[in-house]
Parts: structure tokens; sequence; C-alpha cells
């Protein structure tokens, strides 16, 4: 079962990973692993501080990343279940940016599996991240490798 979802409302990581399981064709009996990243919006970045995040992105064109992304991983992978969620529109530092569960029979393949999947949104997927600093200036924020 693959589930991608890109919101712009706030979401409770915890509850949505609770709600996917409980779905009728959520099936976890060969599943011996399920790896989680979430990611959390920070309050600096490039050493200045941040009140403020805004995402951007296409729909059409976002959807169609991430439903090749998580292809991907699943093929690499073998999993048996992928959970994503990913939030835009306007964020404040602590809020969840990005959820990713994933099962699989073995961890090896469950934390490999979620690490590229989520190397992929960070550098690839077509997001737009523009901070509001804590003066006030707006500025888009660049991908880069750093993780």
């Amino acid at each position: 079962m693959i589930e991608i979802k890109v919101t712009d409302n706030a979401f409770d990581p915890w509850q949505a990973i609770q709600a996917f399981q409980q779905q009728p064709s959520f099936n976890a009996k060969h599943s011996g692993a399920n790896a989680v990243f979430v990611g959390t919006m920070r309050d600096f970045n490039e050493g200045d501080p941040v009140q403020a995040m805004r995402l951007e992105h296409y729909p059409a064109m976002t959807q169609k990343h991430l439903q090749q992304l998580v292809a991907k991983a699943c093929t690499d992978w073998s999993l048996d279940h992928v959970l994503l969620t990913h939030r835009v529109g306007e964020l404040i530092p602590a809020e969840p940016i990005v959820l990713v569960a994933v099962w699989s029979a073995h961890r090896r393949a469950s934390f490999a599996a979620c690490r590229q999947i989520m190397e992929d949104l960070k550098h690839q997927a077509p997001f737009w991240k523009q901070e509001t600093l804590n003066d006030g200036r707006r500025r888009w924020v660049e991908k880069n490798t750093v993780g």
C-alpha cells in the first residue's frame, strides 16, 4: 500500500502513521521492519534566526515526482508499504514538514529506502522554500547537499 499526500494543513506524523496502519488494505504480517523520518521546521538557517517559511510547489509536477521516487524506492528495496506526507504553504518553527514511513521485511531495506526517499525530497523534489527572518526580510533557500 502506498499513500502520498501533499497538504497545506498542519499534521501530526504519529496520528498519520496510526491512521495509515488502520486502513483495511494495510497488512504488516510480512513486515519485520518500519523506518520513520519526521522533518520539522527549525528556527534558524545559515546562521540567521527564522520565524516562518513558505513552501511552494506545482501540484501536478510535485505529485508526479513523488510517485516516481516512491515507485523507485519500492523497486530498489522491495517495500511492503510507504507513507509520504509533505507540507506546503506557511509553516512556523517546530511544525512537521515531512513524514516518510516505510515498511519492509528487513531493517536494512527500511532504513535505506527511508533515507533514499528523504534524500530525493531534500535535493530533487520540486519544492521551493522562502524564509521569513526575524527582522522581516524574506529570502529564497537554494537546494543544497547538506543533510
